[in-house]
Order: structure tokens, then C-alpha cells, then sequence
């Protein structure tokens, strides 16, 4: 299992995350990614801008903030649109019923443009260690159950 590092963590630049990750991403040729919040948005510009060479098998798209997110020190990211292209052969989309950086309307709308299927939890929050999430049994035993098929 990998995990990107990328830099200025603390302080994201779209263009720097998107060299970073997409020369991982065509190093590595993943079978299965699993996005989360500002992961999801840096996957769109990717997928926007064609640097995935291929297509994973699974992508998890897990709480993606919403498409016209706000916050000054996400600026570079922001807007973005739905790929047309996820770059993926399956893909689900994994939301909450009351994230904060998402409405359930925004989440619905993000599906029907993503085509995808998707899984609501419910009270999960932004779905991270904030949200009481650690180890999170239920992705652990879907990404498993991935990895045998």
C-alpha cells in the first residue's frame, strides 16, 4: 500500500500536487485509489488534464468537498468540474449526509455527472479522524474484497 506525499501539505498548490501526483500515479500503475476530500479534487484536474496515462482499476472517491469550495487556502483548486474521464474501470462515490464541505444536493449532482454509484453514511461527517474515523472496518473489507475479484 502507498500513500502520496506530497508537499506543502499544509499549504496545497494545484499545479505542484498535480505533477507530483500524477508522476507517482503513472509510476506506480495502482490497481485500486482511494481519494479523500482535496484528493478527490486534485483526481478531477488530473483527469481534466489527461496526465493519468491509463486506467486504475477501482478509484474510491471519499468525501469530496464541494466543486465551488471556498476556502482561501484551497484556492488554486477551485472551481472544478466533473471529468468526463475518471480514469477508472469502477468507481464509487462515498459521501456523508452531513459533511460540512458538501451538501447531500451537491453530492446527488457530483454523482449523476460522474455517472457512478454511490454510498451515503450516515452522521459520518467529513468521514475523518475529526469525524470519530480511524480504522475504518467497512473500507478495509471492500478494498480487500477488490483485491480478490
Amino acid at each position: 500500500m502507498n500513500f502520496l506525499r506530497l508537499q506543502e501539505f499544509d499549504h496545497p498548490n494545484r499545479d505542484i500536487w498535480i505533477e507530483q501526483a500524477s508522476k507517482e500515479i503513472n509510476r506506480l500503475c495502482p490497481d485500486v485509489v482511494v481519494c479523500h476530500s482535496l484528493g478527490n479534487t486534485l483526481w478531477f484536474h488530473m483527469c481534466n488534464e489527461e496526465v493519468i496515462e491509463g486506467d486504475v482499476e477501482h478509484l474510491l472517491l471519499v468525501a469530496p468537498p464541494s466543486m465551488q469550495c471556498d476556502i482561501e487556502e484551497l484556492a488554486s483548486f477551485f472551481p472544478v468540474t466533473a471529468p468526463k474521464n475518471l480514469h477508472a474501470k469502477n468507481a464509487l462515490l462515498v459521501v456523508s449526509d452531513n459533511d460540512p464541505y458538501m451538501t447531500m444536493q451537491e453530492a446527488k449532482a457530483l454523482q449523476q455527472a460522474l455517472e457512478i454509484p454511490m454510498e451515503t453514511l450516515h452522521n459520518a461527517g467529513h468521514i475523518n479522524a475529526d469525524s470519530d474515523y480511524g480504522e475504518w472496518q467497512w473500507m478495509l473489507q471492500y478494498i480487500k474484497r477488490l483485491g480478490q475479484k
